[in-house]
């Protein structure tokens, strides 16, 4: 319960989501469904499976670790129901049973506890299970305007890549920077939205992040020195981004063009089909 409890603490507030857990279990389902996100491109289940993996095995740990603690007090610590048979029942399966619909807050009241330690732990149950009720609500909630960030910096990578300019502007380049920026928290802090996928390849970021190694090479040749200083920061901000991608996630090493190449594979885009040549912002 401890365990269950620490993970749910560490994986919702702690401002980097280090729920060791959570993040085991979000990389080990993502893995699992490789070959199927490069067959079909499924990679928009990816996120819903691993966030609905970890709070099943949230709620599995509560619901074994309370089953433990009623089990050795059943019958005696309880009063049953009318029309409940005490003798001849199982007694792991009602602990399992209480423990289920005490973490529900279902209360169906045919077994009640009679010892005056569990008359609180009881009703302590059903709190721990309102509260988890209501954080995995609050951490669907928190995952999908990081999704809209990261999405709409995509489609604007994606329109920049067909109707953008030779010769970045630099306020152009610290926009994209920017979000780009913004993106990296959004991982840092809620590591479960690496595992979205998108069924529009122009609001995917992992197919759409060349478009900014580009954007960085362009700025750098160039002549001007705020476009050459804005290709260099936005240079920089890519290999901070690249860098958590390949320690949280990819674990593979590299350079930039190496790791936004892997970044796109993992999420089913092959490199003739995520942005084209490899940049050298990597140097």
């Amino acid at each position: 319960m401890l365990f269950a409890l620490r993970d749910i603490v560490h994986t919702l507030w702690h401002p980097s989501s280090r729920g060791g857990l959570s993040r085991r279990l979000m990389h080990a389902v993502w893995r699992a469904g490789h070959r199927a996100r490069h067959r079909s491109r499924l990679a928009f289940l990816g996120g819903p499976l691993t966030m609905g993996a970890v709070v099943l095995a949230w709620v599995l740990l509560l619901v074994a670790g309370w089953t433990l603690v009623y089990w050795p007090h059943l019958p005696h610590g309880f009063v049953y129901g009318s029309g409940l048979d005490v003798d001849g029942r199982g007694q792991l399966i009602d602990a399992v049973y209480l423990s289920i619909v005490t973490l529900g807050t279902l209360g169906f009241g045919d077994i009640v506890p009679e010892s005056s330690w569990l008359r609180i732990a009881v009703p302590v149950q059903a709190l721990i299970g309102f509260v988890l009720l209501t954080a995995a609500v609050t951490w669907v909630l928190q995952v999908y305007p990081a999704l809209s960030r990261r999405r709409a910096l995509a489609l604007r990578l994606a329109l920049l890549q067909r109707t953008g300019p030779s010769v970045p502007d630099p306020g152009l380049l610290r926009e994209v920077a920017g979000d780009l920026v913004h993106v990296r928290v959004d991982l840092t802090q809620h590591a479960e939205t690496y595992y979205f996928g998108d069924v529009d390849p122009e609001t995917a970021l992992p197919r759409q992040l060349p478009v900014a190694l580009r954007l960085a090479d362009a700025a750098r040749c160039s002549p001007d020195d705020d476009v050459r200083t804005g290709g260099e920061y936005l240079a920089l901000v890519l290999r901070d981004l690249t860098g958590v991608l390949d320690r949280q996630f990819l674990r593979r090493g590299g350079a930039v063009g190496d790791l936004v190449t892997a970044y796109a594979d993992d999420h089913g885009y092959p490199p003739d089909d995520a942005g084209g040549r490899r940049s050298d912002a990597s140097s």
